[in-house]
């Protein structure tokens, strides 16, 4: 009896010892397949950080290129800054009393059979800059004692083209009149019933000014001695 009961015994202690060890390696293993998660989890964690710091780095960019359309337009504001500065500054100004100097000159010999007198206006660019002078230009004379009605010529129909100025330059036109009075004696050949000694120039769009007429040679003391109702204003040129 005590033989067989033994051996059963021992049989018994084995097989728990046999359960123990079993239990220990799958403790065991569970253990590396938890530490194992642990560093798949540890791995991905960088790998996340790295994830979530790409839209940052991205976003840089993106801020950078929302940044350049400002500074685009900062340069195109300025272009059309410029542009618009250099229509400007390209503008001729209108020649007026306020930017000229108006000269009238008697004419140098009377008027004969073949041809009629001839005075002269002159316009002076008074200004630092280019002017223009475009549409018909008109002159008044009237007669010193007021006997007489006031005559007027323009050059609407001898040519009045847009003539530019430059500064400080001038452009004369011809004045042709009558002054030799045919009706009268001898004596009165070259007296007309508008004696000026003084006229109104009036440049196109402008009220216009009234200058002394000067003697052919540029001195004072000059008449404009109109016989008849009209005299003819010429083209400017530059002399």
């Amino acid at each position: 009896m005590r033989t067989t009961t033994r051996p059963t015994l021992l049989a018994v202690g084995a097989v728990a010892t046999l359960a123990l060890s079993l239990t220990a390696c799958n403790d065991v293993s569970g253990t590396q397949d938890s530490g194992a998660a642990g560093t798949s989890a540890s791995a991905a964690a960088p790998s996340g950080s790295a994830s979530a710091s790409a839209p940052a780095a991205a976003s840089a960019p993106a801020s950078a290129s929302a940044s350049a359309p400002s500074g685009g337009k900062t340069s195109t504001s300025g272009g059309g800054s410029s542009s618009s500065g250099a229509g400007k500054g390209g503008a001729t100004a209108a020649c007026t009393t306020k930017n000229t100097s108006v000269a009238f000159l008697q004419s140098s010999g009377h008027a004969s059979d073949a041809q009629p007198a001839a005075a002269t206006l002159k316009i002076t660019n008074s200004s630092g800059a280019p002017c223009t002078i475009v549409g018909p230009t008109t002159v008044v004379a009237a007669d010193d004692q007021g006997k007489a009605s006031p005559v007027s010529g323009d050059n609407s129909t001898a040519g009045s083209a847009a003539v530019d100025i430059p500064a400080g330059a001038a452009v004369v036109a011809d004045v042709l009149y009558n002054d030799v009075n045919g009706e009268g004696t001898a004596s009165a050949r070259y007296t007309c019933a508008v004696q000026a000694s003084h006229v109104k120039v009036a440049l196109p769009k402008d009220a216009g000014t009234t200058v002394n007429v000067m003697k052919a040679n540029g001195s004072p003391g000059g008449v404009f001695s109109v016989c008849g109702t009209e005299f003819k204003v010429g083209a400017f040129a530059a002399r």
